[in-house]
């Protein structure tokens, strides 16, 4: 495994990472969670993603009990969670980043973790209705209390987080230092172009999310959509909507093509493929169980192989 820094910080994270999206709640239980964080553990993955709204706040619960039996070092892994969304109807506990929200939901997530502080903090949306200031304020004032080492964002625009960058930098406040979008063959274009000033200019690390386009550029869906696979979860319509198409289909059975001739799942050679951007200093991986990790996990040794034409052949079957 690699270890990258984040963006211009000091602290190093996995290139693989593991995130409990979808998956913990719906189809993994404490004890496959130990299995599937194990098996990523022993792969070299550092880093452990999580969020509030992820199950309701059940994916914490779980995580945070998987990690109790583990009993690994604390200081040898990385968590992080995600607020925005909320777990209540409230008019100040959901959908919003005000600071009463922000100082209550940062103790919701350590309480759900069992921990005394997470590594990594996002802002899961931007909310246009609390001004950025007083985003920035709270985040930094949660960073200085320790239950936070470093805060981000997640699917803000480039303009956002250089206001943000800006406001902390006015005040001598903590700066935003990780975004976390999504990115992968079908959705390039925030990370390649929109962000392409914020890593040399703030040093703007990525810990992105959906690498396999929600499991479509894995080639799972070539032929349907299996049963107890995630676009046939309850709830999860809108995703089989916005993913699944003739057209992606065809361009995933082509991937599956270059895949065979190296010997490499369609998958690995995806992820292989996310990772394989120098700016991305980790891709969040999912899955149910800890076989599906461990296969995940050897598409790290394949990012050495894919030189540029081999890039641009893949990346000519999405355009």
């Amino acid at each position: 495994m690699e270890y990258r820094r984040l963006g211009s910080a000091g602290l190093k994270v996995s290139a693989l990472s593991y995130g409990s999206w979808v998956t913990y709640g719906s189809q993994v239980n404490v004890d496959l969670a130990v299995r599937c964080m194990k098996a990523a553990y022993d792969n070299g993955v550092n880093f452990f993603d999580n969020a509030e709204a992820y199950s309701s706040g059940k994916s914490e619960e779980i995580m945070g009990l998987a990690l109790k039996k583990l009993g690994w070092r604390r200081s040898s892994y990385i968590v992080s969670t995600k607020v925005f969304w909320g777990l209540n109807d409230g008019p100040n506990e959901k959908n919003t980043l005000n600071r009463k929200y922000l100082m209550e939901s940062i103790d919701g997530s350590l309480k759900r973790l069992d921990m005394d502080h997470v590594d990594l903090l996002y802002c899961h949306r931007p909310d246009p209705e609390t001004p950025i200031e007083e985003v920035v304020f709270a985040m930094s004032d949660i960073i200085a209390t320790g239950k936070a080492h470093y805060w981000g964002t997640s699917e803000w625009s480039a303009a956002e987080i250089m206001e943000a960058w800006q406001i902390a930098e006015r005040h001598h406040l903590r700066k935003p230092q990780m975004e976390q979008p999504q990115y992968n063959l079908l959705t390039r274009d925030r990370v390649e172009k929109e962000y392409a000033r914020l890593y040399e200019d703030i040093g703007l690390g990525l810990t992105t999310w959906s690498p396999l386009a929600s499991g479509l550029l894995s080639g799972k869906y070539n032929d349907g959509i299996p049963e107890g696979s995630r676009l046939s979860l309850k709830g999860y319509a809108w995703l089989k909507d916005g993913v699944l198409t003739p057209e992606r289909i065809e361009s995933v059975k082509k991937l599956g093509k270059i895949a065979a001739d190296l010997g490499v799942t369609t998958a690995q050679l995806t992820l292989a493929w996310t990772a394989g951007n120098p700016r991305v200093s980790s891709v969040i991986t999912g899955a149910s169980r800890p076989e599906q990790v461990v296969e995940n996990m050897k598409a790290f040794e394949l990012i050495s192989k894919l030189d540029d034409g081999a890039r641009k052949e893949i990346e000519g079957l999405f355009q």
